[in-house]
C-alpha cells in the first residue's frame, strides 16, 4: 500500500447548490467502487440496469448503500457501485499527436497508432506524445516520462472509461472527460501517491524526491495515512515527499501577465512580469490552445521566454510559474505563427547544443 494515498473525486460543490446537466451524474471512483450522484427520477432498479446490465442487482445496491426506499433516492447522494458488478470490455488509447521519440514496450509509436492495456509508454528527452481515450479524455506525456497503462477498459453499457496509469518517473497532464460525460475511474499512481480524478484538468509529476499534484479545475479530497482528510480545491496543489508525507496544500501561483510574442532573427520571444513566489518558469509550445499537443518545453529562471515552433502554422506558447516545491501555477498563453526548423529524416526537430530548435526559415 502506498504510504500516502491521494484519492481525488471531482463532484459538484455541495451537490445541491448548482443544477446538474443530464449527463453529469457519473462521479468517478473511490477504491474499488464506481461513484454515481443521484438526480431526480433515479431508482435503484434503473441504475442497476444501466451500469450492471441486470435489474435484479438493485437489492445488492440497496444493501451496499444502506438505502431504505429504492424508489425514493436522496437527491445528490453518492451511490457506490462495485466495479466487480459492472461489465467491462477492452479499450485502447489512440496516439493523437507525436513529436520526437516515444515508444510502447520498446516499439516506436506513430501518429494514429494504438496503445493497449499493459503497455509501457516512454518518451525520449525530446519526445512528446498525446493519447486520446475512448471518452475523448486527453493524456499529454512530456519528455523523459515512463508510464505503464495498468488498466484501460470501457463500461459495456455506457460510454465511461476505467483507466489506471502507473507513472515511474516524469509528468502527465490530463483533460479528463472534456465533454462532461463523466468517467468511471481515472487514476494516476506514482511510487508515493495515487490521484484519482473526474472532469478536470490535472497534472501529476513523479520524481525521486516524491510527487506533485495540481488541480487546475475541479475539486479533490486528499487522504493521508497520518492526517485527517483535506480538500484540494480548484487551483490548488500538493507536494508529497519521498516518504509519502504531504508537504501541505497550497494555492497555485497566478498566471504570468504575458505580452504578445515578438519574432526576431533567432525565433520568438515574449516578455512577462515576474510572479510573486515563483522560483522558476515553465515555457511550453503546443499546436492547440488547450496545450494538449505539446512540441517543446523548457524551464527558465526569469523572463523573457524564448521559443520556436515545429513547423508552419499557428502555435501557442504557454508560460507557468513554479514555486519552490516545484508546484506549477496557472498558464498564460499566446498564439504565434510557426517557422520551419531543421529536422532529421523522421521529422524530429534537430536541437542546438543549448537545446533550442534550429530555425531554417521564419513565417
Amino acid at each position: 500500500m502506498h504510504p500516502f494515498r491521494i484519492l481525488c473525486t471531482v463532484t459538484f460543490l455541495c451537490g445541491l447548490l448548482l443544477p446538474m446537466s443530464a449527463n453529469a451524474q457519473p462521479a468517478g471512483a473511490k477504491g474499488d467502487d464506481f461513484l454515481y450522484r443521484v438526480v431526480q427520477g433515479d431508482t435503484l432498479g434503473d441504475l442497476a440496469q444501466r451500469y450492471t446490465m441486470s435489474f435484479s442487482n438493485w437489492s445488492a445496491l440497496q444493501r451496499i448503500n444502506g438505502i431504505d426506499d429504492p424508489y425514493r433516492l436522496p437527491i445528490a447522494k453518492l451511490l457506490r457501485i462495485p466495479f466487480s458488478m459492472i461489465p467491462l470490455r477492452e479499450s485502447a488509447a489512440r496516439v493523437l499527436h507525436l513529436t520526437g521519440q516515444a515508444s510502447a514496450d520498446g516499439r516506436a509509436l506513430s501518429s494514429g497508432s494504438s496503445v493497449q492495456e499493459g503497455q509501457t509508454v516512454e518518451t525520449g528527452p525530446n519526445g512528446f506524445v498525446t493519447l486520446q481515450l475512448s471518452d475523448e479524455s486527453i493524456v499529454s506525456i512530456p519528455p523523459s516520462t515512463s508510464l505503464v497503462v495498468r488498466r484501460l477498459r470501457e463500461f459495456t453499457s455506457v460510454g465511461l472509461t476505467d483507466s489506471v496509469f502507473d507513472m515511474k518517473a516524469g509528468t502527465i497532464e490530463t483533460q479528463v472527460a472534456p465533454n462532461d460525460t463523466g468517467v468511471g475511474r481515472f487514476e494516476v499512481r506514482t511510487p508515493v501517491s495515487v490521484t484519482g480524478v473526474r472532469g478536470t484538468r490535472l497534472r501529476v509529476h513523479a520524481t525521486p524526491e516524491g510527487s506533485r499534484s495540481e488541480v487546475v479545475t475541479g475539486m479533490a479530497g486528499v487522504d493521508g495515512s497520518a492526517a485527517s482528510e483535506v480538500v484540494l480545491r480548484q487551483q490548488q496543489g500538493v507536494a508529497v515527499d519521498s516518504l509519502g508525507k504531504s508537504l501541505g496544500v497550497r494555492k497555485l501561483l497566478a498566471a504570468p501577465r504575458l505580452s504578445p510574442p515578438v519574432r526576431g532573427p533567432g525565433g520568438w520571444s515574449a516578455q512577462f512580469e515576474p510572479v510573486d513566489g515563483a522560483a522558476s518558469y515553465l515555457v511550453s509550445v503546443a499546436r492547440d490552445p488547450q496545450g494538449g499537443r505539446l512540441v517543446s518545453r523548457q524551464r527558465i529562471d526569469a523572463p523573457p521566454a524564448r521559443f520556436a515552433a515545429s513547423g508552419p502554422g499557428t502555435h501557442y506558447v504557454f508560460v507557468r510559474a513554479l514555486d519552490a516545491a516545484g508546484i506549477g501555477g496557472l498558464d498564460a498563453h499566446e498564439a504565434f505563427e510557426g517557422a520551419f526548423v531543421l529536422s532529421d529524416q523522421s521529422g524530429t526537430p534537430v536541437l542546438a547544443g543549448d537545446g533550442s530548435l534550429i530555425i531554417v526559415a521564419d513565417y
